[in-house]
């Protein structure tokens, strides 16, 4: 009647069996799941413990973890380049420059190779992979360091929380501090660990934080470190200040939402107008090989081929420039 399957030719028996295997089936993939899920946030909680039970001393410790991020020992920025540096520092990848540049050369060389192979020309393929090279690590980073900013500042509110209610039960700035490290996940457990362990050897709390708004590169870390700076300054009550600050690094949050929702019709609109030309060109190679085949080796085609890129490519720019509302 309502096109259900008619069972009653089937056996009993066949029936349960089959109810049973795919309840056992779903439970299965629930367990799983369950425990990847499991391994992956005690994994990421106990990154900064890693690094305490590989060395006899926590200061061994501390200062590894420093290297590993980009830091030297006594955490400031290590290299020349202090812009590259804070964009490494606030992406949280382990630092390994032969690594990454491994990878880039690879990258490189697979963009340079099919370029010759789809197109011809040894000079535009050094060009295109001389950019990779160098342009690639840089879009990687910066995406990187975004999505763990954007992480951080949505643990922010609820590590305040912590130390207010730590603060409340009558334990040290030092022991509050420490405790979000201990029950957090990365990044905001690991960039208030460094930050306890900053204060416990010899940092006081403000320049604590300072540096771990360094570090994260967030607004709202940097309105936590004004909190701290104005309360040492002026003096009152740590915990009061720091639920205010909770409520409105919750309401900037609100606000961001608010904005991402009214601009994601634009953002999605440049994502179709972007990849509708790429799409069109797929289908009518893949239909109709001989009609960008016939012509591709025309230098007037490949210098139209590359303004037509520069143009999208400004386009793009300035889409964006319509979109990325600053808060």
């Amino acid at each position: 009647m309502f096109g259900l399957p008619d069972i009653s030719g089937y056996s009993m028996f066949l029936v349960i069996c089959a109810i049973m295997a795919a309840g056992a089936f779903f439970f299965v993939i629930q367990a799983t799941t369950e425990l990847v899920t499991q391994a992956q946030t005690q994994r990421i909680v106990n990154r900064r413990l890693q690094f305490k039970d590989k060395f006899a001393s926590t200061s061994e410790a501390m200062v590894e973890l420093r290297k590993s991020r980009g830091l030297d020992a006594d955490g400031n920025f290590a290299m020349p380049l202090e812009r590259f540096n804070r964009l490494v520092v606030r992406s949280g990848l382990p630092y390994q420059p032969l690594r990454w540049a491994a990878m880039s050369a690879a990258g490189a060389l697979v963009a340079a190779v099919a370029y010759i192979h789809f197109v011809g020309g040894l000079l535009p393929a050094v060009g295109i992979a001389l950019a990779v090279f160098f342009v690639a690590p840089l879009f990687v980073l910066k995406h990187v360091a975004g999505k763990r900013r954007k992480k951080l500042a949505a643990q922010l509110p609820d590590a305040l929380q912590i130390v207010c209610r730590s603060l409340e039960a009558g334990h040290p700035v030092a022991t509050a501090v420490s405790l979000v490290a201990r029950e957090m996940p990365d990044p905001i457990g690991t960039e208030f660990g460094m930050t306890a362990d900053e204060v416990s050897y010899g940092f006081s709390l403000t320049n604590a934080v300072q540096r771990m708004a360094e570090r994260s590169g967030d607004p709202d870390v940097e309105l936590f470190g004004a909190t701290v700076r104005l309360q040492e300054k002026t003096g009152g009550n740590l915990c009061d200040l720091l639920k205010a600050n909770t409520t409105t690094i919750r309401e900037r949050q609100t606000m961001r939402l608010k904005v991402k929702a009214a601009s994601s019709e634009g953002r999605m609109s440049a994502l179709i107008l972007t990849a509708a030309p790429f799409l069109v060109m797929l289908a009518i190679h893949l239909t109709r090989p001989e009609f960008y085949g016939n012509v591709i080796h025309d230098p007037l085609i490949r210098y139209g081929f590359a303004g037509l890129f520069v143009w999208m490519f400004i386009g793009n720019l300035v889409m964006r420039k319509m979109i990325n509302f600053k808060m």
